[in-house]
């Protein structure tokens, strides 16, 4: 049974999904007339060479699930970090062609003997006639493809076969359309059967903030690509990537491909096989090394900033690499990975550098450590981290103010924090979306005593929501731009935002609140650490029940776990059944609500078609009319980009709803809801004001935006449907969550808990996992991430605040 908020029957409470919030009274049910058919790509067209698209249409009866195969590439807690996506792409269709043919000049023999008794009466040609037909136009395919190679290939549109795949998972890296990280995350129970998606178009990227790559080193890589079979279109990525002689050192070491994102080891295989002939093989030493930097980076990409000895060896053997220890060792010496070794806080632990029981007890005072191997990169930025909250931690405030003028302003909710405050450098707060309130206390108090403070935020719609709760506890009316008290993270590292830098580097300020702190990672958190000056605090607040960040790190989490400063928790409940029902799932308890004012909805759908065309009905008409919240303000939340009901598929029935065009400027219209993302883990929303030469004319909370024609693609998606990740840190009136059966093996509670949050007035759930929901809320905790901040933090600062 389905309810509906424009419905206008009750659901009683027995009749909800069990383990699902309530219904409230007054709910509808039924499905409305008119519903859009949901069609393939829309206005994401597919890549040269790819088939259509097969046609869904949710309003026909039952909401039939599309009767095509595809692949779901649903979002995770990292990728959400990128976590339990499928990054995997295709092998070569050369082998499988090369058996066909070989299957059909042996069926040919076998066949002779008896074609004449078996020739059709009607006239149809025999066995032999039939292969002889066959072989003509396997040939002619041959001569086809042979006559193609012999001209230019234009920015891979005309390739085929493996070099097109290359070519598209590494765009669909880019794009953000798969996570790269999939090697470390866990495999799914069965295979999907979804719509196929939509694919982008291939198009050299060339990045806005890179310098710009000499033409002759493109050229240069562009030969040697081709030379191996590689997409030409890669050479502007190689070069940046490899840097000043990238053809050389290409040429020299094919594996070194794997540096480009998308390109997994199966294809830098072949791309080796093409160039070294039989010099190439499972066991060389270049190829074991890369391997093994390629794992460190696909780890990277769902949050680990480090991985221990044993887990890496396990995943080269994986790969084929004969001797993993020594890949290992020989990544370590040319310097492409660090190794490390931290002291277990047990001294029962077991040692990962295979220390045995016996020997542990004969020496008592030997702690066990594990051996951990990074990147430089994030090694590097992990070590600064801890230096720096060390640094403040370790530093006395300064004399800002008398213990007078804090104990005065320590009043209300906010008095634990303001005092915390008063006597710490550092202090980590937690609470729900009401609790940013005491924040804001915090930030007017420290003001009103003439201290220089600023406040950082995740989104943009965060900042001006901080802006008002500030606007509020100072008692005036709030600015139309958020002052310079309040900025985004990434505005006040690049110094767009905030009160800006001194003469050495650092923020011009006393104090820094830095909100919706999970989302920090350790690369981000570090360069805030570095740039406060001596004596400054530091307050990190935030929800520790949200997805972690996108980058890598748990900054948050491990400084909590680290107990190296005082701990502020929060009592200021989140209000109303949304706010109950997101707190029980804070612990892992779905519980039921009531829903007198429909808050809460719960849709249960019988399969994926359903659920969209269910959704598309939620947001053009039943929210609108039966909650009084209009379309724009509605946010839908999917687990994934990819699948049947994921945000390409749902995007594409809610743009034929309500802004249809023919996408003219790479699948938009003026008028489109869009996400625009500038970097990986900062999503802006916003919509299409107009297209012409200069690239996509965007306004994203109020701001004018231009993105490049050429870039399109890579940063620009539509935006009524969102994954968790891309709407952390905003919230909406009105949020409709689609949870399609194909995605039940990829929930989990800090999923679950920051889409439902996401929610201020209403939420409804497009219910179609069944029991997976529950299930998920009370077992499935966010995956583990490998990170040594903690150890580092304790080493440093071995007493909490």
């Amino acid at each position: 049974m389905t309810t509906d908020p424009a419905a206008a029957q009750s659901v009683p409470a027995e009749e909800a999904e069990p383990g699902a919030p309530n219904v409230g009274p007054g709910a509808e049910s039924g499905a409305g007339a008119g519903a859009p058919e949901v069609g393939g790509p829309g206005p994401e067209k597919g890549a040269s060479g790819e088939g259509a698209a097969g046609a869904v249409d949710p309003a026909s009866a039952g909401g039939g699930r599309g009767d095509v195969e595809g692949s779901a590439a649903p979002e995770s807690s990292a990728g959400e970090g990128g976590a339990g996506a499928d990054s995997r792409v295709a092998e070569s269709g050369a082998a499988a062609g090369s058996q066909a043919a070989a299957a059909r000049s042996e069926g040919s023999e076998e066949g002779s003997s008896g074609a004449a008794g078996e020739t059709a009466a009607a006239g149809e040609p025999s066995e032999a006639e039939a292969e002889l037909a066959a072989q003509r136009e396997l040939r002619e395919r041959i001569e086809r493809r042979k006559a193609e190679k012999k001209g230019a290939v234009e920015s891979g549109t005309k390739l085929s076969g493996a070099a097109a795949d290359l070519l598209a998972a590494v765009r669909a890296v880019e794009s953000g359309e798969k996570p790269g990280g999939s090697v470390f995350s866990e495999a799914e129970s069965a295979p999907r059967r979804v719509v196929p998606e939509p694919v982008r178009r291939p198009q050299p990227v060339t990045s806005s903030a890179a310098a710009p790559v000499p033409a002759e080193a493109v050229d240069a890589v562009r030969a040697v690509l081709l030379e191996g079979g590689a997409p030409e279109a890669l050479a502007p990525q190689v070069a940046a990537a490899l840097g000043e002689g990238a053809d050389g050192q290409l040429r020299e070491d094919p594996w070194q491909l794997l540096r480009v994102a998308g390109v997994r080891p199966e294809q830098a295989d072949g791309f080796a096989r093409a160039l070294l002939g039989a010099e190439c093989g499972p066991g060389d030493e270049r190829r074991g090394r890369a391997v093994a930097v390629w794992l460190l980076e696909q780890a990277a990409l769902v949050g680990h900033t480090a991985l221990e000895a044993p887990a890496l060896s396990t995943a080269l053997a994986q790969r084929a690499v004969p001797d993993p220890d020594a890949a290992v060792q020989s990544a370590i010496a040319e310097g492409d990975a660090l190794v490390f070794q931290d002291a277990l806080d047990e001294p029962g632990a077991p040692a990962a550098s295979g220390q045995s029981g016996d020997d542990a007890e004969e020496g008592e005072q030997e702690r066990p450590v594990r051996v951990l191997v990074g990147l430089e990169r994030y090694a590097l930025a992990e070590e600064s981290l801890a230096d720096g909250l060390a640094r403040v931690v370790n530093s006395l405030p300064k004399e800002d103010g008398s213990a007078g003028d804090w104990e005065s302003a320590a009043t209300g909710s906010a008095a634990e924090l303001i005092r915390a405050v008063a006597g710490h450098s550092l202090v980590l707060h937690t609470g729900g979306e009401a609790s940013r309130a005491e924040p804001a206390a915090l930030v007017a108090a420290a003001r009103a005593m003439g201290l220089r403070v600023c406040a950082a935020t995740h989104s943009v719609d965060g900042r001006q929501r901080f802006a008002a709760l500030l606007a509020r506890a100072e008692q005036r009316e709030p600015a139309a731009e958020p002052q310079e008290t309040v900025a985004t993270v990434a505005g006040l590292l690049s110094g767009a935002e905030g009160p800006g830098r001194d003469a050495d580097g650092l923020l011009r300020t006393e104090l820094l609140v830095v909100l919706d702190a999970p989302q920090l990672d350790v690369e981000s958190a570090a360069m805030l650490a570095e740039s406060l000056p001596d004596g400054a605090r530091l307050v990190l607040s935030g929800d520790p029940g949200v997805l972690w960040s996108v980058g890598p790190g748990r900054v948050f989490a491990d400084l909590l776990a680290a107990r190296v400063c005082p701990q502020v928790a929060s009592r200021t409940p989140d209000p109303g059944p949304i706010g109950e029902l997101v707190s029980g799932i804070g612990v892992g308890e779905l519980n039921q609500v009531e829903a007198p004012g429909k808050e809460v909805v719960i849709v249960p759908v019988r399969d994926a078609g359903e659920a969209v065309h269910r959704t598309v009905q939620l947001v053009a008409d039943s929210v609108p009319r039966a909650i009084g919240i209009p379309a724009e303000q509605t946010q839908v939340i999917t687990p994934g980009h990819g699948g049947a009901a994921g945000t390409r598929v749902l995007n594409a029935a809610l743009k034929e709803r309500l802004n249809p065009g023919p996408g003219r400027f790479g699948g938009f219209d003026p008028g489109d809801r869009i996400a625009y993302t500038p970097a990986p883990g900062r999503t802006a929303p916003g919509h299409v004001v107009k297209a012409d030469a200069e690239g996509l004319h965007l306004e994203c909370a109020g701001a004018p935006v231009v993105v490049p024609k050429e870039r399109v693609e890579q940063t620009v998606r539509h935006g009524w449907a969102l994954t968790a990740h891309q709407a952390v840190g905003r919230r909406s009136p009105a949020v409709i969550v689609v949870l399609p059966g194909d995605a039940a093996q990829t929930l989990n509670r800090p999923w679950i808990y920051t889409a439902f949050g996401r929610a201020e007035s209403h939420l409804s759930v497009v219910h179609g996992v069944e029991q997976a929901l529950p299930q998920a809320v009370a077992d499935i905790p966010a995956k583990p991430r490998t990170t040594r901040l903690p150890t580092l933090l304790k080493a440093q600062v071995p007493t909490a605040g």
